[in-house]
C-alpha cells in the first residue's frame, strides 16, 4: 500500500471530483439497500400477510428497531390497501422501480465522477513522467534500455489505470453497500447474520493466500515488456542493416525469445489472477447455501422469522457478493498495481545528479574565455580524461583530434553538463559552470552533433527547437547560412514541409544543414561541434563544412574532428591521446613537428 500512497497523491487536484464521487456512493449504497428492501412490503401484500395497523407506531430505541420498522411498512400498506388492493400492488411496484431507478441514476453519476479523477491522475503521471526524463540526466538512460522506460511510461502507467485506480470506484461504493446491507441484515435478524459472520474472516483469508504472489509475477512481465519494446525499437531504427545483412532471422528469433518468456510469464501472472473471481464466487455461493440451510431452519423449523424477511434477507445477502468480490478483485489489483508503481515511482524519485547548485546564477552572455583546470573524468572504472587542461580564448576556434576513444566527445559532453566531472573545474569568464544556472550555460552554447538529430516535423518545427519566438525571415536567413535554403526552397511547402521520422525524407548532407541551420537560429557566442561532418560524402561535407565557417564567424568554437581537413584554419588544434593532451599548436606548426598530428594527417592521407 506504501506505493499506492504515493501514487494518490496525484488526485489533489481533482479532489472536488472525488468528494461528488462520494456523495453518489452514499446515497448508490442507501438505495441499494433501499431497493431490496422495498420488496418486502410487496412481499406481505403478495402473501397477504400484512398485519392491519390502523395506528402509526412509535420508536421506542434501537434496541426493538427491527420491530418498528416492520411495523411501520405494515401501517404504511395498510394505509394503502384501504384504497384498494390492486392500488397497493401497484404503488409497491412504483415504489420498488423508483429506488432501483435513483439507486443506478447515483451509480452513474459516481462513475462519471470518478472518470476525472482517475484520468486525470494518469495524465498528471505521464506528465511528470516525461517531464522527469527530459530532467534526468544522460547517463540515467545510458544504464537503461529505451523500450524500459517507454515501458514504464504507456504500460506500466495503463496498469495503474486498470489495477490501482480501479479501488477508487470501490472504495467507499462496495464497503457502504456491504455495511447498510449488513446493518438491515442484523435488524432483520441478528441470530443469522452473527452465524454469518463466521465465515467472512475464513473467506479473506482464503483469498489473500491466492494473491500474494501477484506483485513478483507482475513485476516480471513489465520488465519483459521493456525488453519487448527495446528489441522492436531497436529493429525499426536499424531496418536497413538488418536487411542489408540478411540478419532477419537473428533479430526474428530475439523477438520470438522475448514474446516467449512474454507469453510465460503472462499466462503465470493471469491463471493466478483468474483464481480470484472463482475462488470469491465459490465462497461466497458457500456462504449463500449455509444462511439458506440456517435460515431455512429459522424459517421451518423454529417458525423465529418470516418467510418474507428471510426472502428479502437472501436478497440482501446475494447483494453483498457483488461487493466483496470487487473488493478480493481490489486486493490482486494493489499487489498488481504494486509493482507497476514501484517501477514508475523509481523514475519520478530519482534524484538527478546534474542540477543547478543553490545559488546559481543566470549568466547573460560570454566575455571572455572558457578554461579547463585539471580535470579528470570516468564513465564507469576507466578514466577517460586525467589532469586536463585547455582554455579557449573568446573569438578562437580550438579542434580537438585523436584517436576513437581519446576523450574528444567527453569534453563536449562535460562543457554542456551532460555530465559533470569528478575531479578540477571547467570555467566560464572564470565563474565555475556548476555555479552557472542549466538553463543559462547551455542557452550560451550551440550544439551540432555527428548524429542529424531531428525530429517528426516540419523544418520550421526543427528550427524553432532553438527560437520558438523566431520569424519565417529568421528562419530563412538561418537556413541561408547553414547551405540549407537552395533544397528547403524547393521541398513541396517550403520551411512547412515535414520532413519525415528522424528526417529521414531528406539525405545526410541536407539533415546535417539543418542541424546548423538550428544552431544558427539559436545565435549563441559558444559553438561545440562534435564531429558533424564525419558521417558526409565528399560533396555534403563541402556544403556542410561552409556552412560551418558561415556559423562560426565571430564566434568561440569547439571543434571535435574526424576529418582533420575540415580544422585546419583553427586558432589552436589540440591533439589527445588516452585522456591527454600529447601535442597542441596551429595546423602547420603541428605538421612540421611530424609527431602524431602529423601521423594522423599522414593516414587520412592529406600530406
Amino acid at each position: 500500500m506504501n506505493y499506492f500512497k504515493k501514487i494518490i497523491r496525484y488526485a489533489l487536484p481533482y479532489k472536488k471530483y472525488g468528494i461528488l464521487n462520494i456523495i453518489c456512493n452514499i446515497f448508490y449504497a442507501l438505495f441499494g439497500t433501499l431497493a431490496m428492501l422495498s420488496l418486502f412490503p410487496m412481499l406481505r401484500v403478495l402473501f397477504n400477510k400484512t398485519e392491519q395497523l390502523t395506528v402509526e407506531p412509535e420508536f421506542t430505541g434501537l434496541k426493538n428497531i427491527g420491530r418498528f420498522v416492520e411495523d411501520y411498512l405494515n401501517y404504511f400498506v395498510t394505509q394503502r390497501a384501504n384504497e384498494g388492493a390492486g392500488d397497493a400492488l401497484l404503488f409497491m411496484i412504483i415504489l420498488v422501480i423508483s429506488t432501483f431507478l435513483i439507486k443506478n441514476i447515483f451509480g452513474y453519476l459516481s462513475m462519471y465522477f470518478i472518470t476525472f479523477l482517475r484520468n486525470g491522475i494518469i495524465k498528471d503521471i505521464r506528465n511528470d513522467l516525461y517531464k522527469k526524463t527530459l530532467v534526468l540526466p544522460i547517463s540515467f538512460f545510458s544504464e537503461k534500455q529505451k523500450g524500459d522506460t517507454m515501458s514504464r511510461i504507456t504500460s506500466d502507467v495503463n496498469e495503474i489505470q486498470s489495477s490501482f485506480l480501479s479501488i477508487l470506484e470501490m472504495f467507499i461504493k462496495e464497503p457502504l453497500t456491504i455495511l447498510f446491507a449488513l446493518v438491515t441484515m442484523i435488524i432483520i435478524s441478528p441470530q443469522l447474520t452473527l452465524f454469518v459472520f463466521i465465515f467472512i474472516p475464513i473467506s479473506g483469508y482464503l483469498i489473500t493466500r491466492v494473491g500474494k504472489s501477484l506483485k513478483s509475477k507482475s513485476d516480471r512481465v513489465q520488465k519483459e515488456q521493456g525488453v519487448f519494446l527495446s528489441i522492436l525499437e531497436e529493429t525499426l531504427g536499424g531496418l536497413k542493416i538488418i536487411k542489408g545483412f540478411n540478419a532477419e532471422p537473428i533479430f526474428n528469433d530475439k523477438f520470438k525469445h522475448t514474446t516467449d518468456r512474454l507469453f510465460k510469464f503472462s499466462n503465470s501472472l493471469l491463471n493466478r489472477q483468474n483464481l480470484a473471481v472463482p475462488v470469491s464466487e465459490f465462497l461466497g455461493i458457500s456462504v449463500i447455501a449455509i444462511i439458506l440451510w440456517y435460515g431455512g431452519r429459522m424459517v421451518l423449523v423454529q417458525g423465529t422469522l418470516d418467510t418474507e424477511l428471510f426472502l428479502v434477507y437472501m436478497l440482501l445477502a446475494y447483494q453483498i457478493l457483488d461487493p466483496a468480490k470487487s473488493i478480493s478483485k481490489a486486493s490482486y489489483s494493489v499487489k498488481k498495481g504494486n509493482a507497476a508503481a514501484e517501477r514508475i515511482l523509481e523514475i519520478l524519485e530519482t534524484e538527478s545528479t546534474i542540477k543547478d547548485e543553490p545559488g546559481a546564477i543566470e549568466k547573460e552572455g560570454f566575455t571572455d574565455e572558457i578554461s579547463i583546470e585539471n580535470i579528470s573524468f570516468r564513465y564507469e572504472k576507466e578514466w577517460v580524461l586525467k589532469d586536463f587542461s585547455l582554455k579557449v580564448p573568446k573569438g578562437h576556434t580550438v579542434a580537438l583530434v585523436g584517436q576513437s576513444g581519446s576523450g574528444k566527445s567527453t569534453i563536449a559532453n562535460l562543457l554542456t553538463r551532460f555530465y559533470d566531472v569528478n575531479m578540477g573545474e571547467i570555467k566560464v569568464d572564470g565563474m565555475g559552470i556548476k555555479n552557472i544556472s542549466l538553463r543559462s550555460l547551455r542557452g550560451l552554447m550551440g550544439l551540432v552533433t555527428q548524429d542529424s538529430i531531428l525530429f517528426n516535423d516540419t523544418v520550421k518545427g526543427n528550427l524553432l527547437v532553438a527560437n520558438k519566438e523566431a520569424t519565417d525571415e529568421e528562419i530563412i536567413d538561418a537556413l541561408k547560412v547553414a547551405n540549407a535554403w537552395e533544397f528547403v526552397e524547393t521541398l513541396p511547402d517550403g520551411i512547412n514541409t515535414n520532413i519525415g521520422d528522424s528526417g529521414n525524407k531528406l539525405s545526410g548532407g541536407q539533415k546535417q544543414r539543418l542541424s546548423i541551420a538550428r544552431a544558427v537560429l539559436k545565435n549563441p557566442p559558444i559553438m561545440i561541434l562534435d564531429e558533424a561532418t564525419s558521417a558526409l560524402d565528399t560533396e555534403s561535407e563541402r556544403l556542410v563544412q561552409d556552412a560551418l565557417e558561415n556559423m562560426m564567424k565571430n564566434r568561440t568554437s569547439v571543434v571535435i574532428a574526424h576529418r582533420l581537413s575540415t580544422i585546419q584554419n583553427a586558432d589552436t588544434i589540440v591533439v589527445l591521446s588516452k585522456g591527454k593532451i600529447v601535442e597542441q599548436g596551429k595546423h602547420i606548426d603541428l605538421l612540421q613537428k611530424k609527431g602524431t598530428y602529423y601521423s594522423l594527417v599522414e593516414m587520412q592521407s592529406l600530406v
